[in-house]
């Protein structure tokens, strides 16, 4: 079987496998935090944007959103998706060279699962150079409850869209890594391929230093997109953070 790099052959399968439909309930409730802003939110960077799909709820919505992911395949679905108006950068993070002070920045689905935790600090380092005083950071992660079931479940099997996959899963909870070999083994279109990817369990603790350190204020870690605090069921937790409006400006 054919090894891939991460992202290129998914990319065409990502939307009818790996996502489900909950971009407009995910937009939905960012609409509704950012709506009690004063200040107005009305520009939204969205990182590791994969193929648009929660930009595109946003447009819909009214902001102004640009786009970054490191795919140029799941870039190149974003654009179809999304047009001519929605800009689209290809970067891979830590580095953030965009121009721009933004309202707000997001980053879905895991996004930051993908980094190691000296990224990850760099990452919302950067960030917080692209946001204006009292700007929002919303963001998932996967939490310690989503490491042991991934320890307890380590391969899944499935058809999906025609399309039958293997997903073998490796955790060392030590090291906090999750080494995840996604397998295609009759592909409704092409030949069976594999791609390999790495994500990283962030600790608790170290995603608060992280944002502390970059002048963010944690306004809350709810159940994933919801106003509901965090439970030991929750396997994916959604973070809010506001910079510090005592930051020196983004535009130094």
């Amino acid at each position: 079987m054919r090894r891939v790099e991460a992202y290129s052959r998914l990319a065409g399968l990502y939307d009818e496998i790996v996502i489900d439909p909950c971009h407009d309930r995910w937009a939905s409730f960012l609409h509704e935090l950012w709506s009690a802003d004063a200040d107005g939110v009305r520009t939204v960077l969205d990182l590791c944007c994969g193929t648009g799909l929660l930009a595109r709820e946003l447009v819909a919505r009214g902001y102004r959103v640009v786009g970054v992911d490191a795919s140029d395949a799941m870039l190149a679905l974003a654009r179809e998706r999304l047009g001519a108006d929605v800009a689209l950068r290809r970067m891979t993070l830590p580095d953030l060279e965009i121009e721009g002070v933004f309202d707000a920045v997001v980053c879905t689905f895991d996004g930051l699962n993908y980094l190691t935790p000296d990224e990850f600090g760099l990452t919302i380092a950067a960030v917080a150079r692209r946001l204006r005083p009292a700007g929002w950071l919303v963001f998932d992660l996967h939490t310690d409850h989503m490491m042991e079931f991934t320890i307890s479940n380590p391969v899944v099997v499935g058809r999906s869209a025609g399309n039958d996959f293997v997903i073998s899963s490796l955790v060392d909870p030590v090291a906090r890594t999750c080494d995840t070999k996604i397998e295609f083994t009759q592909p409704r279109d092409g030949d069976p391929f594999c791609e390999q990817h790495r994500q990283y369990f962030h600790a608790d603790a170290d995603v608060h230093a992280s944002l502390r350190d970059s002048g963010f204020r944690v306004t809350g870690v709810s159940h994933e997109y919801t106003d509901e605090p965090v439970d030991p069921s929750t396997l994916r937790a959604t973070w809010t953070a506001r910079r510090l409006p005592t930051r020196t400006s983004a535009n130094n």
